[in-house]
């Protein structure tokens, strides 16, 4: 069991020192209503009091409903500035662009938004001169549920370490919105979509597999596959003439 009031202290020192190195003002990050950008949020304001989180919605249903009606009920709690950025035409934009040039898939469209939702972050980042928070949690990274150059993008990551039980347990020792506790977990790419039923495991699953080693059969199988093919995306591109 982690000890969250000295992860809390820990973890504001840690933020504290990026901005410290970098020379940077403030912190920036998406505030998605999410579990993972509310603890993320909630890091941050108590590091730095020039911390803002963008809200940015993009086509579904649910990122203009429940998930922003969520980001400005934790930003309200925690105190943090919020603006909001609505990235629907953005998208369509790029769609009908690229879609002149090739044949957009359904993974090829579902990771337009998280990228554009990037652009945005470092566009505000580089106006303001603050930093980029990442908001991917221990889960996620070991089996690559991310965008590569979206959301998987940042300038620090200040819950990287922490499984899915583990950042659940975080928020409720802050306090965080109790709708956000419990919510299943969603990207939003798409209406209906659920992080565990589109990777066909539960994150129970997947932490225990991280935690302990110990999985059934079946979760041990997508869970190894997942985590077997997405090694890129936590790797700087391979560059000739370096090891």
């Amino acid at each position: 069991m982690r000890d969250y009031a000295k992860e809390l202290e820990n973890r504001i020192a840690f933020i504290r020192e990026r901005l410290e190195k970098s020379g940077a003002q403030g912190v920036v990050y998406g505030n998605s209503g999410g579990k993972d950008s509310v603890l993320v949020g909630a890091l941050c304001k108590r590091a730095c009091d020039n911390t803002v989180g963008i809200i940015m919605p993009c086509q579904s249903k649910r990122n203009f409903g429940e998930d922003m009606e969520d980001g400005i009920a934790a930003a309200r709690r925690f105190g943090i500035e919020m603006r909001t950025v609505d990235l629907t035409a953005c998208r369509e934009s790029v769609i009908a662009a690229v879609g002149g040039i090739a044949a957009l898939n359904g993974p090829a469209l579902s990771n337009i938004a998280p990228r554009l939702r990037m652009t945005t972050l470092y566009a505000v980042a580089a106006a303001e001169n603050r930093l980029v928070a990442g908001t991917g949690n221990r889960s996620e990274r070991y089996m690559g549920y991310f965008t590569k150059w979206g959301d998987g993008a940042c300038d620090f990551n200040p819950i990287g370490d922490l499984t899915v039980g583990e950042v659940y347990a975080f928020l409720e020792y802050l306090g965080a919105p109790e709708n956000i506790i419990r919510k299943p977990p969603s990207a939003g790419l798409f209406e209906g979509q659920t992080d565990e039923a589109e990777m066909g495991v539960t994150y129970a699953a997947i932490d225990r597999y991280i935690l302990t080693g110990e999985a059934d059969e079946a979760d041990r199988a997508v869970i190894e596959r997942y985590h077997a093919r997405s090694g890129h995306k936590l790797a700087m591109p391979p560059v000739y003439g370096e090891n």
